[in-house]
């Protein structure tokens, strides 16, 4: 081969060649962003707004529904959730297909919400309704504490807010940074209704005194332009302005008399700097901590994030007031951390081991240093082709480059393999003269088997969506090694085998060491002369009765589409991280000081688990709907690294909910994390129970309690719960209308007063420490405390006369819900579960909807966001990638051998490769995933790779030699059944760390690595039997074919020419 030929005689040139590649590569790596996935979280657009002092079923019927109404259908959109809370918070979240531009989301959002703002409430208009783009992804947790409890929960969340969270947020990689709990500075006034009764005021009355005597005046200027005479100088006037301080406050008038004696805002009220909200309240191991939330941006490198992140945090903590110190609780960056060691032990321990197999099979330390030095030139300029890409380093990225391991060093075993053998058939020739004849005979199939390596992936590199960036990446990344490693086969392999191979190197005298050596290689090869036996005499057979074969390649296809179908799936495996959520749960209604207490008791019963290193509480906050409530709380326990404990995540979890029952007053319910943050809050699957026919919250509710017990009734579906709930206990202000307004009181004045009593009620803002913060007017704790405290309140009649607010209100008793969920446009009940043992996520989702259907009718249906909704788009993504791969691979090889005939030979090795892949699943109780189906693309290559070198060495045998086809099949299975067997075993062994890894990320190991191993030990034993004999077959009813057609063409001619243009 001319191309190979120059670089055997410029072998300088081909070291420089190989030296750039690794150089180029190992810079790329130096910048490359380490994550645990490539970004396959949809972007997600966040809309928050609040309505002080509005319920639940309010916020979401005049704040969530206008906003849905407004934003639905904005380009690239795939699904729109809000929840509304009785605490006046309404969050939106609109999720985008996967790759799209976040900003542009962004912008388009907020253009519909600006047309939807004249819709909401004045109340919901003054405080704001913020648009943002959203980082789901949680990189990691810093939480400050106080061990000698010198600063309360207040002043801790206040000093994160002013001196942390800006200089966290500056830090390169990070998206955001938030205090969980959001319990800003406010300026909280606390009225006495006692005192307002005592000098005739009503909290209206007060709180408009607030507004007048806390606002920014615009005075003007002196001498400001026309003056009709010239002026030297112009002068700006301030009056007054915002106010900053309790003392300020305190020293509002509320009257003034004539006498000089005036009523202050003091007179009435207890003023304080405290906190817009107390409804939450979280604690480490059981100390008082305020939690940090930091999320990463996109793209970023988590790793170096969370190192800088670190940095700035310890800079900071110089400047901390003494007793005030941090921790960080939850990092995600541990477990990449982990997985990312745990791959490179993997890849070493591989590396190793395909050195020991090339040594068995080559007995030559020089073949085999010549065959492995394409291996870290192809690994690690592959790095080079990720920065092209826009690729990260991530756990998909790494399997793959393990993977190529054993694909990389085929190209060059084949070159080393087929030197060998000119030089022990020729004694006379010279190793240069035996490297270019070896060159020119292996050159054909270098190109050949490394086209059809690339060609298997094609297909998968235009897909889209979370399955297309999953594939993508990782069968890009072996494209790019597989082409390298060619690449370093045509020009760096025979470069080093000109030089570095002896010729005669067997007949050499061997030294004492050597001896001890080759001993048990001559054994070895001995063994493997019997196994050749044994493998020819089944070729010979089944060549001979390839009926037999097609019959049994059949039902090997058919047995492994079976097995495909009903081996439970998942989208990505579940995986110990380290970390297990903990969702709590009281009675409805419950006070947040039960909920702690709870949480208290749990969480120190918790810390005693061996293995467990942190427990966070968060009491307040309901993660399954993302909502406060505070009869609901959140824990994040952290594990001991993975070396120094025993216990599994999920055995964890099963404490963890064994525990919550043993203790009274409540129930936990314990989750591992999901594969993917950003999918799924708890794993499992989450959806949204929807009336398409304007069902009321009544029958919402009702209909989900039918759906919860029907579901848990169903064989595939386990602990399917929902978070929907109409009964918490709540009162309604009755107001008699026609009363009120009989007395001259206006409605809005009543609902204002409501507000600025038992609400949080909103007045303005005042300045703090160069920034703004709100100021709310409530009543002290101990009047609004029961119903009858509703006497206490007054208003202002027309007649100027304050009247009782219980002239025309009465607060009675009822149900609602303290969370109102929406999908899309539709009012919903958010759903949870999982899978029953045994059963695929796919199927509990399919199951679901049956239920749905069955239940309720075609009115009713469920809408899936985060991992099932991408589950239930999935479709026959993977089938297809699969048949486009095998497409690919057909019509790559009818180009080689001018052929529509024989691709088909090459081709009939996949059912072997579908056999063991899913055999290897099945056998270990493993689900198929993501890590599943990529695996058999890979392995539908590799078994092409192998029956390219049979079929392409059968074709030279026929067309040089002129054997007849059975002789030429043979022949060809006898040549080539070593280095098939080097080179199979050589990546069965180099994946086997994968297969059989402990640590983190071992499940997403198990499974790719299974199904690789598994997938080539079948091609290796069963398609290296069958490959010889279809072969025979299909030239043979080609050929039969082509004579018949043209009966007086010469046999000469028509060998010569070539049978397969049949």
């Amino acid at each position: 081969m001319n191309f190979s030929n120059f670089f055997i005689s410029r072998p300088i040139f081909a070291t420089v060649l190989a030296i750039i590649l690794t150089l180029v590569g190992a810079m790329a790596m130096r910048i490359l962003p380490i994550e645990q996935y490539p970004s396959v979280v949809p972007p997600t657009v966040s809309v928050q707004a609040q309505f002080p002092g509005a319920d639940a079923e309010t916020v979401a019927q005049t704040v969530a529904a206008p906003l849905a109404e407004a934003i639905n259908g904005v380009e690239d959109m795939l699904y729109m959730t809000s929840n509304s809370a009785d605490n006046g918070t309404m969050s939106l979240s609109v999720a985008f297909n996967i790759g799209t531009d976040g900003d542009i989301n962004t912008i388009n959002v907020n253009n519909r919400v600006q047309g939807a703002l004249s819709q909401l409430p004045e109340a919901v208009q003054s405080q704001g309704v913020t648009v943002e783009l959203r980082s789901d992804s949680i990189l990691m947790l810093v939480a400050l504490t106080s061990p000698s409890g010198d600063y309360n929960n207040v002043y801790m969340q206040n000093y994160a807010t002013l001196n942390i969270l800006d200089e966290l947020r500056q830090v390169p990689g990070v998206g955001n940074a938030e205090v969980l709990g959001g319990g800003e500075f406010a300026m909280r006034i606390w009225m006495d209704p006692d005192k307002l009764a005592q000098y005739d005021l009503t909290p209206s009355e007060v709180a408009s005194a607030i507004r007048a005597q806390n606002t920014e005046i615009p005075a003007g200027n002196l001498a400001a332009t026309p003056q009709s005479e010239p002026r030297a100088y112009t002068y700006t006037i301030t009056a007054g302005g915002r106010l900053s301080s309790p003392d300020d406050f305190r020293n509002i008038f509320l009257r003034t008399n004539a006498d000089g004696s005036s009523l202050r805002l003091e007179d009435v009220a207890r003023i304080e700097l405290g906190a817009s909200f107390y409804g939450v309240d979280a604690r480490l191991n059981g100390a008082t901590m305020t939690p940090i939330i930091i999320n990463q941006q996109p793209g970023a490198n988590a790793l170096e994030t969370a190192n800088s992140v670190r940095a700035t945090m310890e800079d900071l903590a110089e400047r901390f007031p003494p007793g005030l110190e941090y921790v960080t609780p939850y990092d995600t960056t541990l477990f990449i951390d982990a997985s990312v060691e745990t791959v490179l032990k993997t890849f070493i321990e591989a590396f190793l081991i395909v050195i020991v197999i090339l040594f068995i099979f080559l007995q030559n330390w020089r073949f085999t240093v010549i065959a492995m030095s394409v291996v870290p030139v192809s690994v690690i300029g592959t790095f080079a082709g990720f920065y092209l890409f826009d690729f990260s380093i991530n756990l998909l990225t790494l399997f793959a480059l393990v993977l190529s391991i054993g694909i990389v060093v085929d190209d060059a075993i084949l070159v080393v393999e087929n030197v060998e053998r000119v030089l022990s058939e020729e004694d006379d020739i010279s190793v240069r003269d035996a490297t270019i004849r070896a060159m020119k005979e292996v050159g054909g199939p270098v190109i050949a088997t490394s086209l059809i390596m690339a060609a298997v992936f094609v297909p998968v590199a235009f897909m889209g969506g979370f399955t297309g960036q999953i594939y993508q990446q990782f069968a890009i990344t072996v494209a790019i090694s597989v082409a390298l490693s060619a690449l370093m086969a045509l020009t760096f392999t025979p470069a080093l085998s000109a030089i570095f191979i002896k010729h005669n190197l067997h007949k050499t005298r061997q030294s004492a060491f050597k001896r001890a050596i080759t001993t048990p290689l001559r054994l070895f090869d001995r063994f493997f002369a019997g196994f050749t036996a044994l493998y020819m005499w089944f070729v010979k057979k089944l060549v001979r009765f390839w009926v037999l074969a097609l019959a049994l390649t059949v039902a090997v296809g058919a047995g492994s589409y079976w097995l495909y179908a009903n081996t439970p799936s998942t989208l990505v495996p579940e995986t110990d991280q380290g970390i297990v959520l903990v969702s709590v749960s009281l009675p409805d209604a419950a006070s947040l000081d039960r909920t702690q207490n709870y949480m208290a008791e749990l969480s120190a019963a918790i810390e005693d688990i061996p293995g467990v290193q942190y427990s966070s509480a968060v009491a307040g906050y309901d993660i399954l709907s993302s909502a406060v409530n505070t009869a609901r709380g959140i824990m994040f326990i952290n594990m001991k690294p993975w070396a120094e404990r025993e216990l599994t995540a999920n055995e964890l979890v099963g404490r963890i909910m064994q525990l919550g029952a043993s203790i009274d007053g409540g129930s936990a319910m314990a989750f591992n994390v999901p594969p993917i943050m950003g999918l799924s809050t708890t794993g499992g699957f989450t959806g949204y129970l929807q009336s398409f026919d304007g069902a009321s919250t009544r029958e919402l509710y009702e209909a989900s309690l039918q759906i919860m017990q029907a579901a848990n009734q169903h064989p595939v579906l386990n602990r399917v719960f929902t978070t929907f709930n109409v009964n918490v206990p709540s009162y309604r202000a009755e107001i008699d209308q026609q009363k009120a307004l009989s007395y001259g009181v206006a409605l809005e004045n009543i609902n204002s007063a409501l507000a600025n009593t038992f609400g949080n009620g909103f007045v303005n803002y005042f300045s703090y420490q160069n920034r703004n913060f709100q100021v709310y007017l409530q009543n002290e704790d101990e009047f609004r405390k029961t119903p009858e405290d509703v006497n206490n309140v007054y208003v202002r009649g027309g007649n100027g006369e304050r009247i009782p607010l219980s002239e025309f209100v009465t607060l009675e008793r009822q149900t609602g819900p303290a969370v109102v969920s929406r999908f899309g446009v539709y009012a919903g009940a958010q759903f949870q579960g999982n899978p029953a043992p045994g059963y695929s996520s796919a199927q509990a989702i399919e199951a679901m909807e049956e239920v749905v259907q069955e239940t309720l009718g075609d009115n009713w249906g469920m809408g899936w966001t985060g991992t099932a909704y991408q589950e239930s788009n999935l479709g026959n993504t993977a089938t297809l990638a699969i048949v486009f791969g095998i497409l690919m691979v057909f019509l790559i090889l009818a180009a080689q051998y001018e052929s529509w005939s024989l691709p088909l030979a090459v081709l009939t090795a996949t059912p072997f490769a579908f056999l063991g892949g899913i055999g290897g699943i099945v056998l270990r109780g493993l689900d198929t995933s993501v890590y599943v189906q990529i695996g058999m693309l890979v392995v539908v290559g590799l078994a092409a790779k192998n029956a390219i070198l049979i079929v392409e060495f059968a074709e030279l045998q026929r067309k040089e030699l002129g054997k007849s086809i059975r002789e030429a099949a043979i022949t060809a299975a006898e040549l080539r059944f070593r280095p098939i067997v080097m080179t199979s075993l050589a990546f069965i062994f180099g994946t086997l760390p994968l297969a059989l890894a402990t640590g983190a990320s071992d499940v997403s190991s198990h499974h790719i690595g299974t199904t690789v191993a598994m997938g080539m030990a079948s091609v290796a034993i069963l398609g290296s039997l069958f490959i010889p004999s279809f072969y025979a077959m299909i030239a043979s009813v080609s050929d039969w074919l082509y004579r018949k057609r043209h009966p007086n063409q010469d046999r000469q001619e028509q060998a010569e020419l070539g049978h397969d243009n049949a």
